[in-house]
């Protein structure tokens, strides 16, 4: 695995598979809406979609009213095709290509929210550096809110082997810098009839 070229895999992704066709596909991406609205202080709060790719989550954002976010992916092609999904409004938000493991903020963000990127962190390097990288980009008493498959999910996402968490493991992986403010669970509908258990976990930054 040390030679898997995480990049060109997520682009690959992206140039062969439609937006439905991928696992984590949801039009209302509700309980990340559910976190952000509950922990934005306003609609000027600076927001940041770490893994963000082509999902939904910017465009109701935006509907809503946000008016600074930032989406992080990896995927230069997930971008673009999210930003020309989103036509002219693309330019109300700021898009960053950058891998979640390794990228330099230039700003401080309010909240960092993150579907289903983190656990394909599975180098303890790579997962040092996420938790590095979340301390020092958060605003303090900002929230970081982090969904992950639990330990009832899959192994496996897109062809690779992810790490899985609990509400406890992932409030160890961040406690340095974090405190626990919620948890949940919740299953994930496939375009594949199929379901996947996600954990989700609010935190505040000390």
């Amino acid at each position: 695995m040390t030679d898997f070229d995480r990049k060109k895999h997520w682009e690959n992704i992206y140039n062969t598979k439609q937006l439905d066709e991928v696992s984590w596909y949801q039009t209302n991406p509700q309980t990340s809406l559910d976190y952000i609205t509950s922990n934005a202080a306003s609609l000027t709060a600076k927001i940041i979609d770490v893994g963000g790719g082509d999902s939904f989550l910017v465009d109701h954002l935006l509907d809503l009213g946000y008016t600074d976010i930032t989406v992080v992916d990896i995927s230069a092609k997930a971008i673009e095709r999210a930003k020309a999904r989103l036509n002219e409004k693309a330019s109300k938000a700021k898009w960053i290509v950058a891998d979640a493991a390794d990228f330099t903020q230039t700003e401080k963000y309010d909240i960092w929210h993150d579907r289903a990127a983190f656990h394909f962190l599975t180098d303890e390097n790579d997962i040092v550096n996420y938790r590095n990288t979340a301390a020092n980009a958060i605003n303090k008493n900002g929230s970081m809110i982090i969904g992950t498959f639990s330990i009832d999910g899959p192994f496996k996402c897109s062809g690779i082997e992810i790490k899985q968490y609990s509400e406890e493991s992932l409030t160890s992986c961040f406690e340095e810098n974090f405190s626990l403010t919620e948890s949940v669970n919740y299953n994930h509908p496939t375009p594949f009839n199929t379901t996947q258990n996600f954990v989700f976990c609010s935190f505040i930054k000390n």
